[in-house]
């Protein structure tokens, strides 16, 4: 089963040096939330920044991932939004 540990190294090895959160959202290990504010999201549009995450992680949907709910932001986005 994946681990919320395990989510965020795994975006980390996409995404270098970007803020990885990942909150396991029922406690089964299947449906995720996860919080990402990363530079390199400078010049994308939402659905792209979604995309390069999902596309890492098709292999593991549905099964052992179910959902996973993102929120993609650069830091000056996370910055007005006070994240």
């Amino acid at each position: 089963m994946p681990s919320t540990e395990w989510l965020e190294k795994e975006i980390r090895s996409i995404l270098p040096n970007s803020d990885v959160e990942a909150i396991d959202l029922n406690g089964t290990q299947d449906h995720f939330h996860i919080r990402i504010i990363a530079e390199s999201f400078n010049g994308m549009r939402p659905l792209q920044r979604q995309k390069l995450i999902l596309n890492h992680f098709k292999p593991y949907i549905p099964r052992p991932i179910h959902a996973i709910d993102l929120k993609c932001m650069t830091p000056a986005q996370a910055e007005a939004a006070g994240d």
